[in-house]
């Protein structure tokens, strides 16, 4: 892979940390681009990593599995074939990018941030973890229900080479394969100002993409127990949709701000119980919602939740109405794409309400990933 030229690099850092992270300030933008560029600069070719005698074998097996997942996703998923996943990166912190989503007090619609070419999302990605709980209580200050979160992976969109990072790689081979599929499918296709369109598209396509990668690789008994776990995942989501629907109506109501407070905090300590009590029925533990729950559940959850998994089921359907042909799903997606948000939104995620209804009683057919948006799914997205 050509190197950049030195002279060259860090203004290219400069200029696209700019334009995928909508920058408003001149703290913000260094920190970006200076954080983007250790990644960029510390990056090593995953070939040569495992061709160096002083690799550790696990970590050779381990980006073994990474080079055949990168090819898998190009020649099987259709995904793009670039440089991007070729490399590898020791990243010295537990992730790579924190992000910060907020939500104001009264309403599940998370604070959007703006920017000229990516447009605008409902996350902003600190390399420290520092600023970002600096920045998140600037936005407490200010009235606003807050949430850090910690990502382990992010995408330029394809205007860089992303490299494999460290952080990718605690999870385990197969989810460090459905990241990559997720990232690779942000580079397919990007819609400036719709994060839930673009989430949603790409944890579709992750999906998919685990379970043929699972097939490719012999591993049919984790299908099964995959389509266990995303069972489970679907109800514990659907508790958090069916609250955040229920709040969008007390916030939209003609009550009191007090009173509305008030309904919020039973709402959220219904929801804890609810979930609590989900998870003994189901005897299963979900360290993340217990996590949100000790500190306490807000907006920022459910908005959270809302980006990445309100679109999911109607991104399914396409899916199955082409017959499962990603090439066909791709081009139909392309389609929508052009067409105005309120016609997506009608085609995709109208039906939330109902599928929210239904799947908090019953394990529904609508997918999702084991554990909440972390992101590579709130995350693995640009910061």
């Amino acid at each position: 892979m050509p190197e950049l030229h030195k002279a060259v690099r860090p203004a290219l850092a400069v200029l696209m940390l700019t334009a995928l992270c909508g920058c408003t300030s001149t703290m913000y933008l260094l920190q970006a681009a200076h954080g983007e560029w250790h990644v960029i600069h510390g990056r090593k070719p995953i070939v040569q990593i495992i061709d160096d005698p002083q690799t550790p074998e696990p970590m050779i097996r381990e980006l073994a599995e990474v080079r055949e997942a990168r090819d898998f996703a190009s020649r099987e998923l259709k995904l793009p074939d670039n440089d991007s996943y070729r490399t590898y990166v020791e990243i010295d912190r537990p992730y790579v990018v924190w992000n910060v989503v907020a939500a104001p007090a009264l309403s599940v619609i998370p604070k959007q941030w703006c920017f000229p070419i990516a447009g605008c999302v409902a996350y902003r990605g600190y390399f420290n973890e520092k600023r970002a709980q600096t920045f998140a209580t600037g936005l407490k200050q200010r009235g606003y229900d807050v949430v850090v979160e910690g990502v382990p992976a992010y995408s330029t969109l394809g205007k860089l080479p992303d490299p494999v990072m460290s952080t990718m790689m605690r999870y385990g081979s197969d989810e460090l394969a459905s990241m990559i599929f997720h990232e690779l499918a942000h580079q397919l296709l990007y819609v400036k100002d719709d994060s839930r369109f673009d989430e949603a598209f790409a944890v579709t396509v992750e999906n998919e993409g685990l379970k043929r990668w699972l097939e490719y690789k012999g591993r049919r008994a984790l299908i099964a127990q995959l389509e266990k776990q995303r069972a489970e995942d679907r109800q514990f989501i659907a508790l958090l949709r069916h609250t955040r629907d229920r709040l969008a109506q007390v916030y939209t109501s003609k009550a009191a701000r007090a009173v509305k407070l008030r309904r919020k905090r039973q709402a959220f300590d219904e929801l804890a119980a609810r979930i609590h009590t989900l998870e003994r029925r189901l005897a299963v533990r979900f360290p993340v919602y217990d996590e949100w729950i000790t500190r306490g559940l807000n907006n920022a959850d459910l908005a959270s939740v809302g980006t990445y998994y309100d679109c999911v089921p109607g991104f399914e359907r396409l899916l199955r109405q082409k017959n499962d042909d990603l090439p066909r799903f791709y081009e139909a997606a392309r389609k929508l794409a052009r067409e105005p948000q309120a016609r997506r939104d009608a085609q995709l995620c109208s039906n939330t309400a109902a599928t929210t209804t239904a799947a908090a009683t019953t394990t529904a057919a609508d997918p999702a990933a084991r554990t909440p948006p972390k992101r590579h799914r709130i995350g693995a997205s640009a910061p």
